[in-house]
């Protein structure tokens, strides 16, 4: 017989004759055991694959982030700088913040978005609280377990708050950028109750994730009522419906700059003139008439009546000028502005963009996962609901090419800064 087994056997438990070592370890197992069964906080389980815990959320899915199996904790913030530049630049940037505090297991604090469109007049930028264009809780249910904002309330400034620095230049890679976040979810960096990142707006930070990752993220961003009601108003004057949407990018700013990318990347196929994109849309072959074209251009362009000519009979071309609108866009800062068209857009039978342009890019991505819930995985070829376009990318019978957004990428490169690679 075992000795160590008899002794264990006459001994009492957690009396005074354990004589054997293995019987003091069997008993400090015991113990602690016990122990931590008193002292874990209770736990209950939820929908969605979830099991929700004080101050954390576990999610079941480790494919979606690097940390995903530790949890999403409710009493660790990150911070980043206000997010700058157009609307939907905006958006990425956003998201890009969203999934690195999810790398690092913390919450996001709510980040301040900018209502204006300068790039270099930093106190021109007039920030605005991310909740007056998107619903805060609304966000929060539809993205819970995945990733989570918080407002600055809720921190209880119990430590100090650590400083992370982004690198920059050739030489700060995509992997060393990996590194260093993978270096900030260890302790003692780990500890600190707010990680501040300082540098660059996160529209510009490396990019670790894939597109559905990003889609998820977008599809929690729900407009606040007011925006939302003045698109309603905007959408009610359009005369026949269904409609047609088209993001017309014309104006000079842009052509200087889509020149020199054109140069710069050695292709042809970013710029389109106003008579391209009105030749193209009269091609598309699945496009009934008589249909409203809504004009989604820039306020430089209302003054401008030809944008109005030169339409295929039986498309009837409209801006918010000519509509009788535009008193509701002036109401509102550039932001707001461009979040009412979006949203005009987003809603049309029909969609024709530029594929270079993020504002067109993530209306496709959209409209995209509108018809994957339909159980439509390919619009090549077909005429369906929620179809897109671009414009300039020719494609049959000299129309524009079909548009899907490939949602299998890795990245989101090629929505962040254009392609002509699409998926029809």
């Amino acid at each position: 017989m075992d000795i160590s087994s008899s002794n264990c056997k006459n001994s009492k438990f957690f009396g005074r004759h354990l004589n054997s070592i293995a019987c003091k370890c069997v008993a400090l197992v015991v113990i602690s055991l016990v122990i931590r069964a008193a002292l874990l906080p209770s736990i209950t389980f939820s929908g969605f694959g979830r099991i929700e815990k004080k101050d954390l959320v576990f999610v079941h899915n480790r494919s979606l982030s690097v940390n995903s199996e530790l949890g999403i904790r409710k009493d660790k913030f990150l911070e980043v700088p206000q997010i700058v530049w157009g609307l939907n630049n905006q958006k990425i940037a956003f998201a890009r913040a969203c999934l690195t505090a999810r790398m690092l297991n913390r919450t996001l604090l709510m980040p301040s978005l900018s209502a204006s469109l300068f790039y270099k007049e930093i106190d021109l930028l007039q920030p605005i609280s991310l909740d007056k264009v998107f619903q805060f809780d609304k966000f929060n249910s539809l993205c819970a377990g995945f990733v989570q904002l918080a407002r600055y309330s809720d921190v209880s400034n119990r430590t100090g708050v650590f400083e992370l620095h982004k690198g920059s230049g050739r030489k700060w890679t995509i992997e060393r950028d990996l590194d260093q976040l993978r270096h900030h979810t260890e302790d003692p960096i780990d500890g600190n109750e707010v990680i501040r990142i300082v540098g660059k707006n996160p529209f510009l930070w490396h990019d670790h994730w894939p597109v559905k990752d990003y889609a998820k993220v977008f599809e929690c961003l729900v407009l606040v009522d007011e925006i939302t009601n003045e698109a309603d108003k905007v959408d009610s004057t359009l005369p026949l419906v269904p409609y047609v949407a088209v993001h017309m990018r014309i104006e000079i700013d842009w052509m200087i700059h889509c020149k020199k990318l054109e140069q710069r990347l050695n292709i042809s196929q970013i710029c389109s003139s106003k008579e391209e994109i009105t030749e193209g849309v009269g091609n598309i072959m699945d496009l009934k008439t008589p249909t409203v074209v809504y004009l989604a251009v820039a306020d430089s362009l209302l003054e401008d009546s030809s944008i109005l000519n030169g339409w295929k009979e039986g498309l009837l071309p409209l801006e918010k000028k000519k509509l009788g609108v535009d008193g509701i866009y002036k109401k509102y800062p550039y932001l707001i502005q461009s979040a009412i068209d979006y949203e005009v857009c987003l809603r049309a039978d029909v969609f024709v963009g530029n594929s270079f342009s993020t504002f067109s890019s993530l209306i496709v991505l959209e409209r995209t996962q509108k018809m994957i819930k339909m159980g439509v995985t390919s619009s090549c070829g077909t005429n369906v609901r929620w179809s897109a376009y671009a414009y300039n990318i020719l494609g049959e019978s000299k129309g524009p090419r079909r548009w899907m957004t490939n949602m299998s990428d890795s990245s989101l490169h090629a929505i962040s800064y254009g392609s002509n690679d699409i998926s029809c």
